[in-house]
């Protein structure tokens, strides 16, 4: 079970926890990336000042089971001062990413200058660009799984293994009538 599994609600041996096995690499590297993007060292952001952007992403997009998982690794991660954002690069970040989840054409080079000009650099600044990205691709792969486990299971194996009607050309146009003929 990933962070996906247990956000989305699903069940281990449901049919759509089942089927997200059938590409593992992508299962893999999602993970991977979830981890990565938090919990790799970013010059500028400590896992708690990103942890903090999921939140406030999470709550954006009111993806509840999301921003439960945020907030408790957020409880449960310690905090380290020495490389913490300055609180009013921290504050930018948030709206920054409140923005790109809210409204991403406004995402723009002015938006990316108030970064800077809060103190954080282009390795913060691409990290939390990189954050917000696999955030918006997190909540849409839990609503997408949730919605699919909620449905009723479609029709039996043995209609999906059916042939398929064989496709028909359309009946050809009916001949133009002659044309009309004066009468004598």
């Amino acid at each position: 079970m990933d962070v996906i599994d247990l956000a989305a609600g699903l069940a281990p041996g449901s049919r759509v926890h089942a089927s997200r096995r059938f590409r593992s690499t992508a299962l893999t590297h999602t993970q991977a990336s979830h981890d990565a993007l938090l919990f790799d060292p970013v010059e500028g952001l400590t896992s708690a000042d990103r942890l903090r952007v999921a939140v406030a992403v999470c709550e954006a997009a009111a993806a509840q089971s999301l921003l439960a998982h945020y907030r408790l690794l957020l409880a449960n991660t310690a905090p380290d001062p020495a490389g913490a954002a300055s609180a009013q690069a921290l504050a930018a970040a948030l709206d920054w990413a409140r923005l790109l989840t809210l409204d991403p054409r406004r995402g723009d080079r002015a938006a990316l200058q108030r970064l800077r000009e809060a103190g954080l650099g282009d390795p913060a600044i691409v990290a939390l660009a990189q954050l917000v990205a696999f955030l918006s691709y997190q909540t849409r792969v839990v609503a997408g799984l949730s919605a699919l486990a909620q449905a009723p299971a479609t029709a039996p194996a043995a209609a999906a293994t059916a042939a398929p009607e064989p496709v028909r050309a359309p009946a050809p146009p009916p001949a133009p009538a002659p044309p009309a003929r004066p009468h004598p």
